[in-house]
């Protein structure tokens, strides 16, 4: 159900991570990504979803919250691991047929499926742990250098925010159509992929009427609050870093060298996990 998508939601919670300074959550969040595209390896990988784990039980989010996430990338994990099965080939020069099915393009496909599972989720417990003016704060203030350049960070964080913070509320009011047809007798889960194209159709024409009519509503907002961008705004809440983010930086680097030291010694590790599981 499109009620269940959990990207740009915030859960609120007092735990270690909701705490933790958002510009340090944004660093680490970049710091994980590079994690999961070191890591070349299942054990390596598997290491990135442990520390994932720990992060989500130190963050008190509901580990249902996290793995919800994932339901906005099932067909593209579904494709890509369908392409990486059917045009494997095994060696460069080799005739390849579109029907056979080799075991290293399963296994790659398994690895490719689980690095897109591993960013999603990551990228979920930085939304779920911090508010989008938390967010938005922390943007602008990584951002701050491009100021001299006269780039508008402020408008640009604000646009991010916003854009994230909408993503809930449009998939409560598609559902919230969708369900409007149904009681008028439209059917979207019957026919061919043209017939659920077509049934579509009056699904988007409210939903964009719905947005901009939001949109108008918050410039409307915005303007009655005298809202400006302007050089002399303050901050109601200053951003201060504390123990908790050297913490979480220190976490985070053991993690990442530990990923390294995996992909140079996964032979060695590999063999001292067999003759212990043996």
């Amino acid at each position: 159900m499109l009620s269940d998508v959990t990207f740009g939601q915030y859960y609120q919670a007092e735990s270690f991570v909701h705490k933790m300074d958002p510009r340090v959550k944004i660093l680490l969040l970049i710091a994980y990504i590079v994690m999961v595209f070191v890591a070349q390896t299942f054990l390596g990988l598997f290491a990135t979803l442990i520390f994932l784990l720990l992060t989500v039980v130190a963050s008190r989010v509901p580990i249902v919250s996290v793995i919800r996430s994932i339901k906005a990338i099932i067909f593209l994990v579904v494709f890509t691991a369908i392409l990486n099965i059917c045009f494997y080939q095994p060696k460069v020069g080799d005739t390849h047929y579109f029907w056979v099915v080799y075991k290293e393009g399963l296994i790659g496909a398994g690895f490719l499926a689980l690095r897109l599972i591993a960013l999603v989720m990551g990228s979920s417990v930085l939304t779920l742990t911090t508010t989008p003016v938390s967010l938005t704060d922390g943007i602008e203030s990584l951002l701050k250098p491009l100021t001299l350049v006269k780039f508008p960070v402020h408008d640009l964080a604000l646009i991010m925010s916003i854009a994230l913070r909408s993503i809930p509320t449009l998939a409560n009011e598609t559902e919230r159509i969708i369900n409007a047809q149904k009681a008028r007798g439209a059917e979207f889960d019957s026919g061919n992929i043209i017939k659920k194209a077509k049934a579509l159709i009056p699904v988007l024409i409210p939903l964009l009427i719905s947005a901009f009519r939001r949109g108008d509503e918050l410039g409307d907002a915005m303007d009655a609050r005298c809202y400006s961008g302007s050089k002399i705004r303050t901050k109601y809440k200053k951003l201060t870093l504390s123990f908790r983010d050297l913490l979480g930086t220190l976490a985070i680097s053991l993690a990442l060298t530990g990923v390294i030291l995996l992909n140079v010694f996964d032979s060695q590790v590999a063999l001292f996990l067999t003759s212990l599981w043996s």
